[in-house]
């Protein structure tokens, strides 16, 4: 399988992170990827960007080192009402959207209260990615949070760094939720969640599991530029805008 997107890849500009937009570009680029989207995490995680990194977010090019960008956040659900820490007033400014439970921003409840907190942020028309779902410190009736994702066209996250890095004991989890999105015909999409460049593009676990249970490749987002960005532009968004040439920008 050849993956030629990161969708969730995060930069210095959140504390716990150490490369730059750049860095990570000339290391997708370096890795055969075609473009990456920059999502940081939102501001009510410690150690998160100011307001005014998304406020400013549109200087960023369009295209680093022949590598497409696309502008996003990794938003922080803050309630078990699927609440969000993106204000309303910037989020046009982003080209995609990820969301995501963090213990920083929301502690884990019930199963009832986590499933709600899941479901009632993929119900807001804006979020486009729920991230690292198999997080095993928030018990979730994956049943129905994947019904939700499939009703309001939410695209689930695979992701490896949950496998490498963090949220140990993840794995069953996931494998588990990629079997039942290959069964409910549903696109997911594989995130490095890399927060130093030499992990940007890095599936290796991900996409070892995905082989192992057949999940078809017209099912990963990440397999075709085209794929992600009819995905984004079915919901409104405008991509790959050039600040300095007020233009879109595909080449």
């Amino acid at each position: 399988m050849k993956t030629v997107i990161d969708t969730h890849v995060h930069t210095v500009a959140c504390n716990h992170a150490y490369s730059t937009i750049n860095e990570n570009a000339a290391a997708a680029k370096e890795k055969g990827l075609e473009l990456i989207c920059i999502t940081e995490h939102g501001i009510e995680l410690p150690g998160g960007p100011h307001l005014y990194y998304f406020a400013n977010i549109k200087v960023v090019p369009p295209k680093i080192e022949g590598v497409k960008i696309l502008k996003g956040i990794e938003a922080n659900i803050m309630d078990f009402d699927g609440n969000m820490d993106i204000p309303e007033k910037y989020r046009d400014r982003m080209e995609i959207i990820l969301a995501g439970l963090h213990s920083m921003c929301l502690a884990p409840g019930s199963k009832k209260e986590n499933t709600r907190a899941l479901i009632k942020a993929m119900e807001k028309e804006y979020v486009d990615v729920i991230v690292h779902i198999g997080n095993p410190i928030y018990e979730v009736d994956y049943q129905e949070a994947l019904k939700a994702a499939k009703d309001t066209n939410t695209i689930i996250e695979i992701n490896n760094s949950s496998f490498v890095h963090s949220r140990e004991g993840s794995y069953s989890n996931c494998r588990m939720v990629a079997e039942e999105c290959m069964k409910r015909d549903m696109m997911i999409t594989l995130g490095s969640d890399a927060h130093i460049a030499y992990d940007v593009g890095e599936f290796g676990v991900a996409k070892t599991m995905l082989e192992e249970i057949d999940f078809p490749e017209d099912l990963i987002i990440n397999t075709h530029v085209d794929k992600l960005v009819r995905y984004l532009e079915s919901k409104g968004r405008k991509l790959f805008l050039d600040p300095r040439i007020n233009v879109r920008d595909h080449r």
